[in-house]
């Protein structure tokens, strides 16, 4: 069975001490996810271009992958159980002339970030998008 894929867009992100609030949108609705402090300070000295004076994860992560010639085709949000969002990186490695897609579990923010870093669409399944919660500005 297959599960349609609705590509999303960054609306916004919103940092508190306690969480990050990154709002997505598809097919004009948006809706919220929540995530750990830290990532969305992440994301936000990636998008303002602050040089960080070490490696985060995400840098070490992005450097395995260029190093391995590991190329990042898409995210998708792939579930939603009450406020808890799944998703999934869809990875692409060639070897010997065999193009092989991994597909690796990982935390919507984690997908967000490295999508953003690679410049890879993100996705959601029409599902999950019927379940979310409308946000509005």
């Amino acid at each position: 069975m297959t599960k349609e894929l609705i590509q999303l867009t960054f609306d916004k992100i919103m940092q508190t001490r306690a969480y990050t609030v990154v709002v997505l949108e598809g097919r004009s609705k948006k809706f919220a996810i929540y995530a750990d402090a830290a990532i969305g300070k992440t994301i936000q000295m990636y998008l303002t271009g602050i040089e960080r004076p070490r490696p985060l994860t995400h840098d070490l992560l992005n450097s395995i992958m260029d190093g391995f010639a590991i190329r990042l085709k898409q995210v998708v949000i792939n579930d939603v159980q009450e406020t808890i969002y799944f998703a999934r990186l869809f990875l692409e490695l060639e070897n010997n002339g065999i193009r092989h897609i991994l597909e690796i579990d990982a935390r919507p923010s984690d997908c967000i970030m490295l999508a953003l870093m690679h410049n890879a669409p993100v996705f959601c399944t029409l599902d999950v998008l019927e379940k979310t919660i409308a946000v509005t500005d």
